[in-house]
């Protein structure tokens, strides 16, 4: 039985990793809005080497249309600009010889719709991912040893359920961004 515990903590366990990392990857997609985590995972040249944004500026959002990124170090606004651009985000930024200004654009009618989709690609990989733990947990549920075959059932029976209660919040998690993307 103790077995059998650790099989469904780890398989709880991995749901919940998938699921924040769907989360995760659902605040990168922008919705319109201003905001710091868009800049999430761009790399700047930092005197050679390649950094995260966040090690060499300040991302702040002063209202829903306007990002300001402020270097701590100013002659790095260039570097900055240049990571932006190459970062094909859609951004085009400017800078004030203080710090890199980002305007957002409003989004478009089709760029929403395509939004979108990418919302939905991105949830059927949470499902998928969650489904294939759901799959192995169920395949080393079955090569334990002196268990009885109910014992076995009925932790399947459980696995089942975290599975279903995982699509059900990857499902929520889609409605929330397709309706923050479509709100115009």
């Amino acid at each position: 039985m103790e077995e059998i515990e650790l099989y469904l903590d780890d398989a709880r366990d991995s749901m919940n990793k998938a699921l924040s990392h769907l989360s995760h990857e659902l605040t990168k997609i922008r919705a319109g809005k201003a905001n710091p985590s868009m800049l999430d995972g761009l790399l700047v040249n930092y005197y050679g080497a390649s950094t995260p944004l966040q090690q060499v500026a300040s991302v702040t959002t002063p209202d829903a249309r306007t990002l300001f990124v402020k270097p701590w170090e100013k002659g790095m606004i260039q570097e900055i600009e240049k990571a932006i651009i190459n970062g094909n985000l859609g951004l085009n930024p400017q800078n004030d010889g203080q710090q890199v200004i980002i305007n957002i654009p409003m989004l478009t009618e089709e760029r929403r719709k395509q939004l979108v989709k990418q919302v939905g690609h991105e949830c059927e990989q949470g499902r998928i991912s969650i489904r294939n733990i759901r799959k192995d947990t169920n395949e080393q549920l079955k090569k334990i040893k002196g268990v009885s075959e109910d014992d076995i059932k009925n932790a399947e029976d459980k696995v089942q359920k975290m599975t279903d209660d995982s699509i059900l919040k990857v499902d929520a998690l889609m409605k929330k961004k397709e309706a923050e993307i479509m709100t115009v």
